[in-house]
């Protein structure tokens, strides 16, 4: 593993450049739908502001969910390149992508539906980053022939263990074009379904990832992140079955709406 390329005397986080990546993923994906849907919105600008207020949530999450190595080591915990929630990135993603709705000409929950798709391919590539730099979030020890050691990670381990990484990527990708699927323009869904689903997939692969993830269990035998997978489960089907009561469809631009009466 690599945590750093060393240019001279400057040296480049490996995260950092998959997060990168990860955003330009996302970013073809979002673009992509924007264009079935014939929405006239920059892509390029809602990944960027969604991917950085994303990363500074799941750094304030993680600093709040480890308070004692706060109060311990307040800076080093705040500027340490490792550290991320995924929790806290998915409620401030959500929130930036919320702000952002009106401004490209759409609902919130239609904002929401269309960067669903392009949130899950972001998420799996960025999971990449912690590949590279193994920074802790590999597996338990395994013995199936595709455990991976990371003896020159951020957290090192010499034991070979489940690439966890690999597997949300994989999990992420699936629930990707399942979302994209179901999210085409000629399919009628209600505004919203298609990121309560989101939300549900989302949190259970999250859940069944943390039974083999090296994570302490904290509450009822489960780690923070379980809990929290829990929490994004439940509160995707609540959304679906709203969004299906309230039989609202995704809110189009009045100039795409008038483009597609003529």
């Amino acid at each position: 593993m690599y945590p750093f390329i060393h240019i001279g005397r400057f040296s480049i986080g490996t995260f950092g450049i998959m997060l990168w990546l990860a955003a330009v993923a996302a970013c073809w994906v979002l673009h992509r739908n924007f264009r079935r849907w014939h929405i006239d919105a920059d892509a390029i600008g809602i990944v960027a502001i969604s991917t950085v207020i994303g990363v500074v949530g799941a750094k304030l999450w993680h600093v709040l969910e480890t308070p004692q190595m706060l109060i311990h080591d307040p800076l080093g915990l705040l500027l340490d390149r490792a550290g991320f929630a995924w929790f806290g990135g998915l409620i401030a993603g959500i929130l930036a992508l919320l702000w952002q709705a009106r401004g490209a000409g759409l609902s919130k929950l239609g904002m929401l539906d269309l960067a669903a798709p392009a949130a899950a391919v972001g998420y799996g590539v960025g999971r990449l980053g912690c590949l590279v730099s193994g920074d802790g979030d590999y597996g338990i020890p395994t013995s199936l022939p595709w455990g991976m050691s990371f003896p020159n990670g951020l957290v090192p381990t010499t034991q070979h263990v489940h690439p966890t990484p690999i597997y949300e990527l994989i999990a992420a990708l699936i629930i990707a074009w399942i979302l994209w699927r179901r999210g085409r323009p000629e399919t009628t869904k209600a505004a919203g379904e298609i990121t309560g689903e989101y939300l549900f997939l989302s949190g259970l692969a999250r859940f069944l990832i943390e039974f083999i993830r090296i994570n302490p269990k904290l509450y009822w035998g489960m780690s923070n992140a379980q809990v929290a997978a829990i929490g994004s489960a439940i509160a995707g089907i609540a959304l679906v079955l709203w969004a299906r009561r309230s039989g609202r469809t995704i809110t189009l631009p009045r100039a795409i709406v008038a483009e597609s009466a003529k």
